[in-house]
């Protein structure tokens, strides 16, 4: 296969970071028919990878050593620093013209930083935050948001197929980044306002059903609404109707929020609303509710309205 092929099933690929995101996409690789080099510093990501076809290196720098492609899914941008850097690290090890497509969220900065020094190391990069969650991860139906080459993006394209219903590619290094960080956001926003509007609905006397029943259809509507109404009934898959288990985490939405505020304040963009949703969102993660779904907001806005 020629450093410029798409990267059809049969190739080996890697991925470095096994854990809830990153082991469901490995394991579709590999069903798919690519010959996948996983690795993970957690024994059970491992062992759960393993069981479901995923050759497991013991080192970083072993299971990227023959691959022409290389995947990551990890919490933070500091730890793709990290993995990419040092002596076991990606490019030391990597062989050039290897792609490498980063599927966590992090800061815009630290994204084109990777994909700098990937470049001085002779490799191609992608940043490719995702949305669609667990689930997502596991069905196959991830929506990528690619920042990155067009030559990159073009040669990923047979990977993303496999792993995800949508990829768009937004622009250079980093607009994936951006634009994750932008949707984000404008999420949180909206999930605050579906909450207070239904709390005011309710507390004006109508039924959270009735209030779902017209604003699903009408110029209300939204995914906060339709997909991951925050009180129990309208949308029995709902979160809501769970003991709000996630989902999307409320600790989660935290650091995204956390990383689109940097950005706004490093841009000077006005972001009131965002400001507003990050300081509503840090106090339910205050309450003990950082591990529920995100949805969770409606509930303490519930309380605070006597309902």
């Amino acid at each position: 296969m020629s450093s410029a092929s798409p990267i059809a099933p049969g190739a080996t690929v890697a991925f470095i970071g096994l854990g809830h995101m990153g082991g469901p996409m490995a394991v579709n690789l590999a069903a798919a028919g690519y010959r996948v080099q996983g690795y993970d510093p957690v024994p059970a990501a491992c062992e759960a990878a393993a069981a479901e076809g995923v050759t497991i290196s013991g080192s970083i720098a072993a299971a990227v050593r023959d691959a022409v492609a290389v995947m990551t899914s990890l919490p933070s941008g500091a730890l793709v620093l990290q993995v990419y850097r040092g002596p076991d690290g990606v490019l030391a090890n990597a062989a050039p013209g290897t792609l490498l497509v980063d599927t966590s969220t992090v800061d815009v900065d630290e994204a084109r930083t990777a994909a700098g020094e990937a470049r001085t190391a002779g490799m191609l990069a992608l940043d490719a935050p995702i949305s669609g969650g667990v689930v997502g991860a596991k069905a196959g139906t991830l929506a990528f948001m690619v920042g990155g080459p067009q030559e990159a993006f073009d040669r990923a394209q047979p990977l993303f197929e496999v792993l995800g219903a949508r990829a768009v590619r937004c622009g250079d290094s980093g607009a994936g980044e951006v634009v994750k960080l932008c949707n984000n956001m404008l999420l949180a926003i909206h999930q605050v306002g579906v909450a207070e509007a239904l709390a005011l609905a309710q507390g004006l006397g109508v039924e959270a059903q009735a209030f779902f029943d017209v604003a699903s259809v009408a110029t209300g509507a939204c995914w906060a609404l339709t997909t991951n109404c925050p009180v129990p009934g309208p949308v029995p898959t709902s979160p809501a109707n769970h003991d709000y288990e996630p989902g999307f985490a409320v600790d989660l939405m935290n650091k995204d929020l956390g990383l689109a505020i940097a950005a706004v304040e490093r841009s000077g963009t006005d972001a009131e609303l965002g400001r507003h949703a990050q300081a509503i969102f840090r106090a339910v993660g205050d309450d003990g509710d950082g591990g529920r779904d995100f949805s969770v907001v409606y509930r303490g806005i519930a309380e605070r309205s006597g309902l």
